[in-house]
């Protein structure tokens, strides 16, 4: 009697289906893990770029996000076309200051994103030709994409500011959660970061249990559901999370 080498076709069948099952089960999991990393390398990079954006308006003008005291006027608000700028000292000391035109967060952004296209209000159209929109919000539920004046930064990541922001300024450079609360001084100035562009999904990060807030602690956890929305808050010289559940993802691993 002959031994036999080698499986039948229905050992194969079966290793082959256990196979799929296995990759079925593991697969999403891996892409969504992927994507969470490459989120949140995106946020604090971006986040990082509209942050020297304010420090190189203070260096070159001797403004900030805290003392434009004009609201967003539309795409081509720029520090540098100002009609009017007033020039103390000299030298080193020497400090440019832009006058009454022009001062607003989308000035300071217009001319300080290297590579950046300002959209103003006006919709944002992607390469397949959809129309970009806000999807899944907690925090910022009830905001629309025609509130916020858009800049599609070099990377493709959008960076948003809401046509409320002005005097985005506190006493000592510290905000609350008071501060971020409706009606509080900084509710107003809250915008976001939408580190995936135009693509999908277009949601907003949340806690793990699915909630989101807007505070300056963090939650325990941050969604590992695939959000590319990061609320943000312009004050100051400074721009940083405005939930906690984006200040959560800027914070793990540090």
């Amino acid at each position: 009697m002959k031994k036999r080498f080698g499986f039948t076709l229905a050992e194969v069948l079966i290793t082959l289906g256990i196979i799929g099952v296995v990759a079925a089960m593991t697969i999403p999991t891996l892409m969504q893990n992927t994507n969470n990393v490459r989120f949140a390398s995106q946020f604090k990079k971006s986040l990082s770029t509209v942050n020297q954006a304010g420090l190189m308006a203070m260096a070159q003008y001797d403004v900030d996000y805290g003392t434009m005291s004009n609201v967003c006027n539309n795409a081509d608000d720029n520090l540098s076309n100002t009609r009017s700028t007033t020039t103390t000292g000299s030298g080193r000391n020497q400090r440019t200051t832009i006058n009454n035109e022009n001062q607003s967060i989308c000035a300071i952004l217009r001319a300080n994103l290297a590579g950046a296209t300002a959209h103003g209000k006006a919709a944002i159209t992607s390469s397949n030709g959809t129309t970009y929109a806000l999807n899944t919000l907690v925090a910022l539920n009830g905001a629309k994409i025609a509130d916020y004046f858009k800049f599609t930064m070099a990377d493709g990541s959008i960076v948003a500011v809401p046509n409320t922001a002005r005097n985005c300024s506190t006493t000592n450079g510290t905000i609350t959660d008071d501060m971020l609360a409706a009606g509080g001084g900084l509710n107003t100035c809250i915008g976001f970061i939408d580190v995936n562009g135009t693509a999908m999904p277009n949601k907003e990060i949340t806690c793990a249990d699915g909630t989101a807030a807007f505070s300056t602690t963090t939650c325990t956890a941050a969604n590992q559901g695939l959000g590319d929305i990061f609320p943000i808050v312009f004050h100051d010289q400074t721009v940083e999370p405005a939930t906690n559940a984006a200040r959560a993802i800027l914070t793990k691993g540090k």
